[in-house]
């Protein structure tokens, strides 16, 4: 992890505060083109009552519309937390490149369970089981602490 992709997932968790300040559950996600422009990014936007509106699946939608297959897999996806088995699934189905994520699945789910709160509903699958070829970093111990925070702060 350099510099620049510690910044990119810092601009990630900034977007998962305004998702929790907001109502929404802590995730938020960028996608960088291969020449290091932030291309899109979004928060997740749950709170109004579908709960599939999770940034990473905005961003695999929105590069599906507006880039080029090679553009796609040149692009990386950084996120605040591992994507979830159907957003996994739209990253691959758009042949989305890399991904970059702050905090795991597996964290998220001993955080719910230390916090005796109720798991997401679905199986916690990590990106990989979804998508085998996928390239993924992560998790990034730097952002444990405060992305469990936001976690608590959320009432999931």
């Amino acid at each position: 992890m350099n510099d620049i992709e510690m910044s990119h997932l810092r601009r990630c968790v900034e977007l998962a505060t305004e998702a929790v300040d907001a109502g929404d559950q802590p995730f938020g996600s960028i996608l960088v083109s291969r020449d290091g422009e932030v291309l899109f990014e979004d928060r997740n936007r749950t709170g109004g009552g579908d709960p599939t509106r999770h940034p990473e699946f905005a961003i695999a939608r929105w590069a599906a519309e507006h880039l080029s297959p090679e553009e796609r897999r040149q692009a990386v996806v950084y996120t605040s937390g591992e994507h979830c088995a159907m957003c996994a699934a739209a990253h691959g189905l758009v042949g989305m490149g890399r991904i970059v994520y702050a905090t795991s699945t597996i964290q998220l789910n001993e955080w719910l369970r230390e916090f005796g709160k109720p798991s997401l509903g679905i199986v916690p699958l990590r990106i990989t089981d979804v998508v085998p070829d996928a390239v993924v970093t992560g998790p990034v111990p730097a952002f444990a602490d405060e992305v469990r925070t936001l976690h608590a702060r959320a009432g999931n």
